[in-house]
């Protein structure tokens, strides 16, 4: 861990997810005038190596063929200049038919389709500018919707004004991946039901369609030019919008699609920092997600410490100077439903100053502070803005979401191109546990209210088997190790809601001693902690049986004895699974540095818990200099 510190004092893994990026970025560099680029070949032949034996590709390793990754990935290769009956495209199209056709692809699919003349418009929902104008008091605006959905949609509705007419290349055609050619999507087909939120929906669609047949639009001009404002804005202070890959590519198209070719300073700026999220490796190219320069330190600093590094060494001084330089006090999205706390919150990646989010916030704080800096009032005072935002940032029901406050309204998951399963940012057991850690470690007594109404939301959402559902890692093993640490950290690992998590843990712990998870487990509940022995997952298993049962328990040992037989001669684990989760039935990620930064400070733990180590904490903010809002 130490040798992998940059010289500027950050951790910074590789962040990997699914073709469909690679398969957008052929599209893409078609949609720029660049698809000659020896980048093509390079994203092609990565793309063909990950199909699958029955003609698909699948949106995690070990999986199943999904079909909008598929159907991505017909595209791409096509664009690339693959005969649609080589065998390779034959299959895919076969696999594609057995899936659905291409109209049972999800919006965004289609919705790029349509951007390239490949599919009529009537087959995408609409996502006209006009979204812009309804007010935030409204339950339908852009605020109610997620950070990462307000950052893919409001773009993709400037590209829907505009219906630029770029083309797919001669002989280039998807007319053969439909199953049956001219039928509507079934994401856009009526609800059996007369009344339902997908019927009211549908009907706005249509009335939305048929404005936009009109040859007049009292409303587009202006609304373009907030949607356009409201972009420019964000660009301003990140490193590409939300510096997500969806977000960033969006946000080039919609500067094309305003006119704007690679020759203007703003749209190569935006190119460029895509470009950095490219990984070339001998012929190939693949493409990151995001990247996690902030919340991978965070990670390392807290396992390191675990560890029994000096608290006032020289890689966590530079570690912690260089988090402390990337708090951001700036405005962001977030304070339009929290208007009356001050900044301070951190983001995931180098620069993304409109979207600081709580997972992030809650380790950074944990890790700065366990440091021992000989020059600590800048420090102390981070920490306090810090802790002050994140506790700001509760929901009323308790618990805190990822990037926004009170995200919850649950109907507008019914809009059609929700189909993303992310539309909404509501409380999670696992984002509400990292909170209260970090206030456990700061000394909050757990009588404090914050804490208790958290505790009161995390046992509301523990399953009837003990578990907690994992929205950012997979799955009930991440969900369940957290809230255990957490609430141990709070000193509450005494309750019987503990027990029946930590009993839970036990009951799927393989024979091996390990602990795993299949991506599965999302699509069928009674996959619940059933996989194969990952470091990740088998380090998540260890941290919560620790929490609860101590060093002594023979399942513990049993995992330590998985770690440590596993653990490669240079101090690292081997892992190819994903078990890391963007939008659950959708999207997973793999943090390249989990299968080493975790197992580290579960090992770290086990041995202080075993030997009766305390933990050095340098600074705590206590509860009475943290002004709370009302009702908290």
């Amino acid at each position: 861990m130490l040798s992998a510190q940059s010289q500027e004092g950050y951790w910074w893994g590789e962040l990997e997810a699914d073709t469909t990026l690679e398969s957008d970025y052929i599209l893409y560099l078609q949609i720029l005038g660049e698809l000659s680029s020896p980048k093509t070949a390079k994203l092609a032949k990565y793309i063909r190596q990950r199909q699958l034996p029955d003609g698909g590709w699948s949106i995690f390793y070990g999986g199943p063929s999904e079909l909008n990754a598929t159907v991505k990935a017909w595209v791409a290769l096509r664009l690339a200049g693959d005969s649609a009956t080589s065998p390779h495209l034959l299959r895919a199209r076969a696999k594609i038919h057995d899936l659905g056709g291409l109209e049972a692809t999800n919006s965004y699919v289609r919705f790029y389709l349509a951007m390239v003349g490949a599919i009529d418009w009537t087959f995408v929902p609409a996502i006209p500018p006009e979204l812009m104008f309804l007010p935030d008091w409204f339950p339908i605006n852009v605020y109610e919707m997620s950070s990462w959905t307000r950052g893919i949609v409001i773009p993709l509705a400037i590209v829907y004004a505009h219906k630029p007419g770029w083309r797919l290349p001669e002989g280039v055609s998807v007319d053969e991946i439909f199953l049956r050619p001219g039928v509507k999507p079934p994401s856009l087909a009526w609800d059996k039901r007369v009344i339902s939120w997908k019927n009211i929906f549908l009907a706005l669609d249509r009335g939305i369609k048929l404005y936009e047949r009109m040859s007049w639009k009292p409303f587009r001009r202006v609304s373009l030019a907030r949607a356009r404002t409201w972009m420019l804005e964000r660009l301003e202070r990140s490193e590409g919008l939300g510096t997500i890959y969806p977000a960033m590519m969006n946000s080039i198209f919609a500067l094309a699609a305003e006119g704007r070719d690679t020759s203007d300073p703003l749209l190569a700026r935006e190119i460029g920092f895509l470009a950095r999220y490219e990984i070339e490796e001998d012929d190939t190219l693949r493409v990151q997600p995001c990247i996690s320069p902030l919340w991978d330190t965070a990670i390392v600093m807290v396992s390191l410490q675990e560890a029994g590094l000096d608290p006032s060494h020289p890689s966590l001084l530079a570690a912690s100077r260089w988090l402390v330089d990337n708090q951001i006090l700036g405005a962001g999205d977030w304070q339009v439903k929290n208007p009356d706390a001050e900044p301070g919150g951190w983001a995931f990646e180098f620069q993304n100053d409109f979207y600081p989010d709580v997972d992030d916030t809650a380790f950074v704080l944990m890790a700065l502070g366990r440091v021992a800096d000989p020059e600590p009032d800048r420090l102390r005072d981070s920490i306090r803005r810090g802790l002050a935002w994140l506790v700001s940032m509760q929901n009323s029901d308790g618990g805190w979401g990822a990037f926004d406050h009170e995200n919850n309204l649950d109907f507008l998951n019914h809009i059609p191109f929700a189909d993303h399963n992310a539309m909404l940012d509501p409380s999670t057991a696992d984002v509400t546990a990292r909170a209260v850690e970090c206030l456990g470690q700061m000394g909050w007594p757990a009588t404090h209210s914050v804490i208790e109404r958290a505790a009161a939301f995390m046992r509301h959402e523990q399953t009837a088997d003990g578990s907690w559902f994992g929205r950012w890692g997979v799955n009930y093993v991440y969900g369940t190790s957290g809230v255990l640490r957490a609430l141990e950290a709070a000193g509450l690992a005494s309750l019987p809601e503990c027990r029946r998590g930590a009993e839970w843990l036990r009951s799927v712990q393989n024979s091996d001693g390990g602990f795993g998870e299949s991506i599965l487990s999302y699509y069928d509940p009674s996959l619940k902690g059933k996989g194969k022995s990952t470091a990740s997952q088998t380090a998540w298993g260890l941290i919560g049986l620790l929490a609860v049962v101590g060093a002594e328990d023979p399942a513990v040992e049993r995992a330590v004895d998985w770690l440590v037989s596993h653990q490669n001669d240079d101090g690292t684990w081997d892992e190819a699974e994903f078990t890391g989760t963007g939008f659950p039935l959708v999207f997973y990620l793999k943090y390249h540095l989990y299968r080493n930064s975790f197992p580290l400070y579960a090992l770290a733990r086990y041995e202080n818990l075993r030997q009766g180590r305390g933990r050095f904490v340098g600074v705590q903010i206590a509860a009475d200099e943290v002004h709370l809002r009302d009702g908290q």
